[in-house]
């Protein structure tokens, strides 16, 4: 028992020691790698609440209730083109989730970021910026990333849940959920990184 204690301090500390001499070596290039552990583990997180926030909306009315908001344009066959476009109904049914399915989404999404915006601050970039001024164009680019993300679904959404739930069914449909909410990670992944590169600085002690 002693002997496996001992390797596995040695090896920890070897781990620890290869990482460190390696991020003074290569800085950019270990942030980077550290940024995209931390986004996977934020997209696993949002692949764990997604299904919870559905399964407490979908049996309430807001179901029924059809969210459509931000038209832009018109679909190739003449409809309106929504960025937002939740038509009401369960996706089974054949309806776009609903009120139920967007705010499903988008709490999902805001929870994942919150945790995102301070583990990225404090661990990858190590920033000792003004916290509130970073928060605020955090949420800018959130808001504006959400917008740009909402518009690419209108694309790929229906095809993709259409394709799976006509052959797996109900199955389908989570199938759908994870490959969305994935396109949707990648996505903010993408537009983050360097963002962060911006607004999460190293200022020199005063």
């Amino acid at each position: 028992m002693g002997n496996t204690d001992t390797k596995n301090k040695k090896l920890v500390a070897g781990t620890a020691g290869f990482w460190n001499s390696y991020k003074e070596r290569h800085p950019n290039i270990a942030q980077f790698l550290l940024f995209f552990m931390i986004s996977n583990g934020v997209t696993l997180l949002q692949l764990v609440l997604m299904p919870v926030f559905k399964s407490l909306f979908e049996h309430t009315s807001l179901v029924s209730i059809s969210f459509k908001v931000l038209q832009f344009g018109h679909n190739f066959d003449g409809t309106p083109y929504y960025v937002f476009d939740y038509a009401a109904g369960s996706l089974t049914a054949g309806g776009g989730g609903g009120l139920a399915y967007f705010l499903a989404v988008q709490i999902t999404i805001a929870i994942a970021q919150i945790i995102n915006f301070f583990v990225q601050r404090n661990i990858t970039f190590k920033s000792n910026s003004n916290i509130w001024r970073a928060a605020f164009w955090y949420l800018v680019a959130y808001i504006v990333i959400t917008i740009g993300a909402a518009a690419a679904q209108g694309f790929y959404k229906a095809p993709i849940y259409h394709m799976f739930m006509n052959t797996w069914g109900s199955t389908g449909e989570t199938a759908a959920d994870i490959i969305s909410m994935i396109i949707n990670s990648g996505i903010s992944f993408l537009v983050f990184f360097p963002i962060f590169k911006i607004i999460f600085k190293q200022e020199p002690e005063k």
